[in-house]
């Protein structure tokens, strides 16, 4: 069924009929489209995803300091990207990244928790909805958009009691503390685990984005959070770049790690459950310790 209905909605989309349909994980497949080659369709995962995913491809994109796939079209259901053939990491793609990366959040966003141009305030990071609204500090939208909702999602699954809910609470209050050096709002692609990183055609591809204005830590807290290949390469490369750029590192952001994995570790407990909330509850609390 899934076969037909992305045949269908390709068709629509392109105006070209689809001679190959090829299933490649879930809601993903790579499709054959004539005169267009290999593409790849995807369903979204709910109201909105569509539009978030092509305005965060486009927005990551627009200087070219890291290479996103080009999307060709969507709709409210489906969006149609380039397929870009995967290849093994290498040392020198690596450290290309890790310089691109730190252009490309230094190219700024209006605020933090600011969408994409012409995105949704209403997003998604993967299966969870995620809140995209402008707030006038970093602590303020990291506390109430990207930790807060899903403890209470937690709370709500009954994966944490009123106690440990409170540990997230103390931690949001410190979070002007705990954050480090205030700094202007970088350009995130928000959900950058290994699997997000493709390694293609000699380079590392940006895919699938969570895209909004954040902190740059939180980027690189996520590139560690489920083993990035080669991921000294790419962060050595990020704070030479960053030197470079006038705009390093703030000290300590190595400590700060768990205190940004705080939010992919929550969203991943509220979708998969209670592994993942004790992780979230332990990074908190060590986050709390420093």
């Amino acid at each position: 069924m899934l076969d037909m209905s992305v045949r269908e909605a390709v068709e629509r989309l392109l105006g070209v009929p689809v001679t190959g349909v090829r299933r490649s994980g879930g809601a993903v497949c790579l499709v054959t489209a004539e005169g267009r080659g290999v593409l790849v369709a995807k369903q979204g995962s709910g109201p909105g995803a569509t539009a978030a995913e092509a305005a965060g491809l486009r927005w990551l994109g627009e200087h070219g300091d890291v290479p996103v796939p080009r999307v060709h079209a969507h709709d409210d259901e489906w969006i149609v990207m380039e397929y870009v053939p995967p290849t093994y990491p290498e040392t020198a793609a690596a450290e290309a990244f890790g310089r691109g990366l730190a252009r490309l959040h230094l190219r700024g966003a209006p605020a933090y928790g600011s969408p994409p141009p012409g995105g949704p305030a209403d997003a998604w990071m993967g299966l969870a909805p995620m809140r995209n609204e402008e707030c006038p500090d970093w602590a303020t939208f990291y506390g109430s958009h990207r930790v807060l909702p899903y403890v209470r999602m937690c709370v709500d699954q009954g994966l944490y009691d009123a106690g440990q809910a409170q540990v997230f609470e103390r931690l949001c209050a410190r979070l002007p503390e705990l954050g480090g050096p205030a700094e202007p709002p970088s350009r995130l692609h928000g959900d950058a685990w290994s699997g997000n990183v493709h390694w293609g055609q000699g380079a590392v591809w940006l895919i699938d984005p969570a895209a909004h204005g954040g902190h740059r830590e939180t980027d690189l807290a996520m590139l560690r959070l489920f083993g990035t290949p080669l991921l000294e390469h790419i962060l050595g490369a990020y704070e030479e770049a960053a030197k470079d750029l006038d705009a390093p590192l703030a000290d300590g952001w190595r400590e700060r790690v768990e205190l940004h994995q705080l939010f992919p570790l929550l969203m991943h407990a509220a979708v998969f459950g209670a592994g993942y909330a004790r992780q979230a509850l332990r990074a908190a609390e060590a986050a709390l310790a420093r």
